[in-house]
């Protein structure tokens, strides 16, 4: 689900790059918590991380600002 602060084209073009960086990691023979960690995300966003919620929580790290990611 989009976050509402989020530009409509922003949040697509978001979930595109996660998508298609998800589905090379599951082509890979890759896991969700793999995805997570490429983006240097904690790899337990509880028992039901699936691809779908993986998607959107990359999406998130993408549409923030540089000034707002961790290193």
């Amino acid at each position: 689900m989009k976050p509402e602060h989020i530009h409509d084209l922003q949040w697509a073009q978001a979930l595109a790059i996660a998508r298609q960086t998800c589905a090379g990691i599951f082509k890979d023979g890759g896991v969700p918590k793999d995805a997570l960690k490429a983006f240097g995300l904690a790899p337990d966003l509880g028992p039901a991380a699936d691809w779908s919620r993986t998607v959107e929580a990359i999406a998130q790290v993408l549409c923030q600002g540089p000034d707002q990611i961790a290193a």
